[in-house]
């Protein structure tokens, strides 16, 4: 690919007024595939004595029963293990799913494989499906009355700003993550194409990608860590009896 031909351009597909991302889908579905993989190979030869793909599921398990612990008391908090182990290993897959490269066709270098949280419509609508979950099982294990008096708590007035905070949790949740997985595609993008400018700019840029691409990983656990546990965070804000 031509990196000085950029930018690049979004697949998008229309009917009638109604666009879809091509790629975002492709992503999605491939994304989940994997994250579905891992579990059906964890748990399709379950020991005693864990080893290999089963002894790391268990200590996913045992990391996510940790964050719970800590925001809520497992009585409650049981039920959301499977919600955080999905919600954790669907957001490291995706995070890790950016390339060094962004894969186009022609005409026009349309893109094809990307990060799907490198787009803030699917950060935002994962945090927007996080907050709906909070306020169903807020409502579900409290009752629609104790739910409603949690808005009114400490005192009746701060009741506006409580709503307000809603919808602030959606966007920090949501553009939190996309604007750090963004931030480091373009950085990417700005190294691989100083590599490919020349012999010199190869050599000077190699060890910066190589570099850079190790810490992406670490930035895309922390990113999925950080996600999983707001989430647990908003969860027990909902569900808790003490917040």
């Amino acid at each position: 690919m031509d990196y000085k031909s950029y930018p690049v351009v979004e697949n998008i597909f229309g009917i009638s007024g109604l666009n879809a991302n091509l790629a975002n889908i492709l992503m999605i579905t491939v994304c989940s595939a994997i994250v579905l993989l891992i579990g059906v190979l964890s748990a399709r030869a379950i020991q005693m004595k864990p080893t290999g793909m089963q002894n790391v599921f268990e200590w996913l398990i045992d990391f996510v029963k940790g964050i719970i612990n800590n925001t809520m008391d497992w009585k409650t908090g049981e039920r959301f293990l499977g919600l955080g182990l999905t919600i954790f290993l669907y957001i490291l897959i995706a995070n890790l799913s950016k390339l060094p490269f962004v894969i186009t066709t022609e005409p026009g270098h349309v893109v094809w494989w990307k990060a799907p949280t490198d787009d803030p419509l699917i950060t935002l609508t994962l945090a927007a499906i996080i907050i709906v979950l909070t306020h169903f099982y807020g409502i579900k294990i409290k009752g629609f009355g104790g739910y409603g008096k949690d808005y009114f708590k400490p005192v009746p007035f701060l009741f506006p700003l409580k709503v307000i905070e809603e919808f602030a949790n959606t966007l920090t949740l949501g553009m939190r993550l996309f604007g750090n997985i963004y931030a480091k595609g373009i950085l990417m993008a700005l190294l691989v194409s100083l590599g490919v400018s020349g012999f010199f700019g190869f050599f000077a840029a190699a060890l910066p990608t190589i570099a850079w691409q190790a810490f992406s990983l670490f930035i895309g656990a922390i990113q999925a860590f950080i996600f999983l546990m707001l989430t647990m965070v908003y969860m027990a804000h909902k569900v808790a009896d003490d917040h």
